[in-house]
């Protein structure tokens, strides 16, 4: 489907939909009337499929206790074999109502107060949350920012592992906010390192179906042959890719049994609901036959990206935008125009924009912003706009 065709389609206006982008804007921000460009879901409506099945679902009118069925089952592994060459057993399957719920769980179930976990920053604000609120140290090591491509700084790595006898590593694939996906034998560096200092790995994997650039995403658990499959705990969902997120579905893989047992010990002191029946009513839809709706977003995901990239590129040159290989959030580095402690001034206040803000991802990025392109070009367009029109005046 074309571009034009999948927003009139799909796009909706989500204002007066009790929506967190649009109708709390004045909580957020203080100020109602912003171009909202920042919490990352879509004004995309879910594929047809998924709304078609949950309407028949709601049609037999009873929501009580339900279980996960075979059909989710076969759906998700189906999913990640044809789109990621990810080979998952039933077995390794749990459940949780999100990502950064699990990031909370993962911590409380495989460290003790005090331990240290590690992060690589910056990146997504709950990473940093996860760690400080359950009384854990945050180790953090900053990833080299070469003219706006990141990459790792594994000597760093090491090093903070061993200085502070890390027990649990947290990996962003691909990386929110600088967009990477990472290669075969950058993950392979980072997840050697862990296994030689016995660091059990999170690998938040939720962005895994936004792949924009040419690196293919690869599961943390098949890299090299899977030969760091026991050390990883992978944890994804269908939220990002279907903009389901309201739905609290994530999907949870653990294949070597110790890391299991220990995990479902842990989680029967926190987790005493049921799935949620509409969650898996709508992802096993969605694995099953949304292919085509998300080839068509990833399509206008590339068009918002190259827009800014090219406008910004001839009319505001000194601004930064690192390359989106995956996710579809675009990291800016303003600090050629701005004084970092004037980002918001100039972006909130003179263009008009919701944003993420760069130190919200960490201490250093001061003077950085992070956009969603995941949205109906105009916004993007009235955005670059309004940016280009203020970086004139200054």
């Amino acid at each position: 489907m074309e571009i034009r065709q999948f927003c009139t389609k799909y796009a909706m206006d989500r204002v007066g939909t009790n929506s967190l982008k649009w109708d709390a804007l004045d909580k957020r921000y203080g100020d109602k009337d912003l171009i909202p460009m920042w919490v990352a879901d879509m004004e995309f409506k879910a594929p047809d499929v998924v709304v078609n099945a949950m309407k028949q679902r709601i049609e037999h009118g009873i929501f009580g206790y339900s279980y996960v069925p075979d059909s989710y089952y076969n759906s998700f592994i189906n999913w990640e074999r044809n789109r990621h060459n990810y080979k998952v057993d039933k077995k390794w399957i749990r459940f949780s109502t999100g990502v950064v719920v699990s990031l909370y769980w993962f911590v409380n179930a495989f460290t003790k107060f005090g331990d240290s976990v590690l992060i690589i920053t910056p990146v997504y604000y709950p990473f940093h949350d996860a760690v400080k609120d359950t009384g854990r140290k945050l180790i953090t090591s900053e990833l080299i920012n070469t003219s706006g491509v990141y990459t790792i700084d594994f000597e760093d790595f090491e090093r903070n592992i061993i200085e502070n006898d890390v027990k649990l590593f947290i990996q962003c694939s691909p990386h929110n906010p600088v967009g990477r996906v990472w290669t075969e034998e950058e993950l392979d560096k980072v997840l050697s390192i862990c296994k030689k200092y016995n660091v059990l790995v999170v690998s938040d994997e939720i962005h895994q179906d936004i792949i924009i650039g040419e690196n293919v995403q690869i599961p943390a658990a098949i890299v090299s042959g899977a030969k760091y499959a026991d050390n990883i705990i992978t944890v994804t969902a269908p939220s990002k890719t279907f903009n389901l997120a309201g739905l609290l579905n994530c999907n949870i893989i653990i294949s070597n049994k110790k890391v299991m047992a220990r995990y479902d010990a842990y989680s029967k002191t926190v987790n005493k609901t049921e799935v949620n029946i509409m969650g898996l009513t709508a992802a096993e839809a969605a694995y099953n036959y949304g292919k085509e709706w998300l080839n068509s977003l990833l399509d206008v995901i590339k068009h918002n990206y190259n827009h800014v990239k090219e406008r910004l590129g001839d009319k505001a040159p000194k601004i930064i935008i690192s390359p989106l290989e995956g996710t579809y959030l675009i990291w800016m580095d303003l600090r050629g125009y701005i004084k970092p402690n004037e980002t918001k001034a100039f972006i909130q206040g003179k263009c008009r924009l919701a944003v993420d803000y760069g130190e919200w991802f960490g201490e250093n990025c001061k003077g950085f912003i992070r956009l969603n392109m995941a949205t109906n070009p105009k916004y993007v367009e009235k955005a670059v706009d309004n940016i280009i029109k203020n970086i004139n005046c200054l």
